[in-house]
């Protein structure tokens, strides 16, 4: 058996076992009369202790057990939840996690000081005198017992990690313990596979420890192991150290803990899901990246050669291909809600921390997208949800002077838009104080001249390195360090972040926009000039010819406006904004793209259709360039450049505002009718 492999499933299960601890806990708070939710508390801790227990990590078990013991009597509603014993039992959590960290007990001696801190205050809440030392936990009387167990282990325990003596070095710390070992089963060597166990046991032991700590032996095996568990009287003590008893002793009291009894080859199918290490499906994502632009040089060299066979073998591997790619992109797609959920335990914190009142809400949480965005989202959220807290919500009893509720409210949403994930962090608190920001960005010189600046331009200020409004350096801010650093990381995955004050909750709400996957995309290819250009097919609305009247024409270079069927429609000159060298053909497109609520046309020279598109990162010296958010290279081996499409609508918005404090409105008029 591989252990390494099954000491890290440990260390897996028992951290998500930890995080559903805090979530549930936190839950509890709020519905502290659910049942099951305490049931699933208890079963936490419990699962933990008994793994721990399967490998050894005494440290892990002698602390667990008296949590456990609390939460037991919380389950059977011998004591109640408090705020003080929410905290205590969330500050164990803490604890237990860095215990299960520890994969040496020698260097659990490190925090035993802790350990027993925590044992003292939770005194109080059980009725059990906390261990002094590990042996303690395993007594659960002073009254020694004689227990019967035949344990018949599945062919296929070592196929699913499963240590077969795992259990008997579990119970043999519970007290004395005599093994049998029957090999009856074993086959000759030319029929013996090396995978599959052959072995049963029959085990006679002698302790004080109750029966569903002797049944924690066989937890983790589910229905690998088959076992009967017999307590016997006093009256078979001389015969069981003989040997083990026989089955039709009538001094025996069977119990059995076999799910299926008498049915070992009934048992129920093994769960449809395993772990793969991430770097593995990294590479996969990889290779499919390779194998997408082979595909790409497949098809364009098969529409060279006119073979009729050639193309219709392209076209199929193509479709095969997308298949592929969308599979395998499927797999690295995750649910936002467990970075969602790490939030009610900040926010808890945050509030008993700066005496505040607050609640988060908690929508869309299963919604998906690529773990690799999941993983490098959590810290800018990370920040605007202390900011909310900090800055945005106010005192209670300034709330209340305002006729609002004493209670705050952060809300978390998620959702899907026009191909992108929006993630928007709201508060009803205070909002930006639009005066103040001025004063603070007139202070640090961040503002030239005396032009009127809309409320967007306004708070994005915030977004500038060393700028704070706040007037009193807390732990929580006061540094201008964070906001700067929020903005530059979600552009570096591709996004964007808005800021709107008010915001959907009277306070403020910052809404990120973020591609549902940074490594491959449906492309829309575009010719300008010698260039070629991809624009995420997600975005793209429409597709339409530029007038005639128009191609060519100074006054659209001045204007950046055309009429689309009576809609206003900016428009970007890529040839122009890219400082493509020639000029423009005599037929020229427009590409209409949609960000959000906003739209614009595209100038291009030609269009060239649909591509899958594997995402490259462009080189420190054009990561400057605005617009441009990665390249990929064409099947033709030519270097092809992504546009940034969020990018170009922001640089249209602040040429609009431009235009509107400039009073030039007449620029802006509809030239001719697409």
């Amino acid at each position: 058996m591989n252990m390494e492999l099954a000491l890290q499933t440990f260390f897996d299960e028992s951290r998500e076992l930890l995080t559903d601890m805090e979530r549930i806990l936190l839950q509890l708070e709020s519905f502290p009369g659910d049942a099951e939710l305490r049931n699933a508390l208890f079963r936490c801790v419990h699962t933990v202790k008994g793994s721990a227990g399967i490998f050894g990590f005494q440290h892990v078990v002698s602390f667990t057990h008296v949590v456990e013991n609390v939460l037991d009597r919380l389950r059977t509603e011998e004591i109640h939840l408090s705020q003080l014993l929410a905290d205590l039992l969330l500050r164990c959590r803490d604890h237990i996690s860095l215990l299960v960290d520890i994969a040496d007990p020698e260097d659990a001696v490190r925090l035993a000081s802790a350990s027993q801190r925590l044992l003292t205050e939770l005194g109080p809440f059980h009725s059990v005198t906390p261990p002094q030392t590990p042996q303690a936990v395993v007594a659960d009387s002073h009254q020694q017992h004689q227990w019967r167990l035949s344990v018949q282990i599945a062919a296929d325990a070592l196929r699913f990690g499963m240590d077969p003596l795992g259990f008997i070095g579990y119970l043999s710390r519970l007290g004395q313990l005599q093994v049998t070992t029957s090999s009856q089963a074993v086959p000759c060597l030319a029929e013996l596979e090396p995978e599959s166990c052959y072995l049963s046991f029959e085990l006679a032991l002698t302790t004080d420890a109750s029966e569903a700590l002797i049944k924690e032996a066989f937890e983790l095996g589910n229905d690998l192991y088959q076992v009967q568990l017999e307590c016997v009287q006093s009256a078979q003590l001389a015969k069981l150290s003989a040997g083990p008893p026989n089955d039709s002793s009538p001094e025996l009291l069977a119990r059995t803990i076999d799910k299926d009894a008498g049915q070992a080859h009934r048992r129920k199918p093994p769960a449809q899901h395993f772990r793969v290490q991430a770097d593995k499906l990294d590479r996969l994502i990889n290779l499919v990246g390779e194998l997408v632009i082979a595909s790409a040089s497949v098809s364009l060299n098969a529409g060279h050669s006119g073979d009729a066979v050639s193309r219709e073998s392209a076209a199929n591997l193509n479709l095969l291909v997308e298949d592929i790619r969308n599979s395998s992109l499927e797999l690295r797609m995750v649910a936002i809600g467990e970075t969602f959920q790490r939030f009610q335990r900040v926010v808890r914190d945050l509030s008993a921390e700066i005496g505040k009142d607050i609640q988060l809400d908690i929508t869309g949480a299963e919604t998906e997208l690529d773990k690799t965005v999941v993983e490098k989202i959590g810290d800018p959220l990370m920040h605007l949800v202390r900011n909310a807290c900090d800055h945005g919500i106010e005192l209670p009893a300034v709330r209340q002077q305002k006729g609002k509720l004493a209670q705050g409210l952060v809300q978390l949403n998620a959702y899907h838009e026009s191909g992108a994930i929006v993630i928007e962090v709201n508060d009803d608190g205070n909002g930006l104080n639009r005066q103040k920001i001025l004063a603070k960005a007139k202070e640090k010189h961040l503002l030239t001249g005396d032009g009127h600046l809309s409320d967007s331009e306004v708070f994005n200020l915030i977004f500038e390195p060393g700028f704070s409004t706040v007037e009193q350096v807390t732990n929580l801010s006061g540094r201008g360090v964070g906001m700067d650093v929020v903005k530059r990381n979600i552009e570096a995955l591709r996004g964007s972040v808005e800021l709107i004050s008010p915001g959907t909750l009277g306070g403020t709400t910052f809404r990120i926009r973020l591609p549902l996957t940074l490594a491959i995309i449906d492309g829309f290819l575009a010719r300008v000039g010698d260039a070629t250009y991809v624009v995420p097919l997600d975005l793209v609305v429409e597709c339409t010819e530029l007038p005639k009247a128009l191609c060519n024409a100074d006054v659209v270079s001045t204007s950046h406006y055309i009429n689309l069927r009576d809609e206003v429609l900016p428009i970007i000159l890529l040839r122009e904004h890219f400082m493509q060298p020639g000029t423009s053909g005599r037929r020229q497109n427009i590409i209409v793209v949609r960000h959000g609520a906003h739209k614009v046309g595209l100038v291009v020279d030609e269009l060239l259709g649909e591509q899958q598109t594997v995402i490259k990162p462009l080189s420190g010296i054009f990561s400057h360039v605005k617009g441009l958010s990665g390249s990929t290279i064409l099947g033709s081996g030519q270097v092809s450049l992504i546009l940034d499409v969020p990018a170009l609508l922001q640089q249209v918005s602040q040429r609009e505002d431009s235009l509107d404090r400039s009073n030039n409105r007449h620029v802006r008029a509809p030239l001719a009718a697409c």
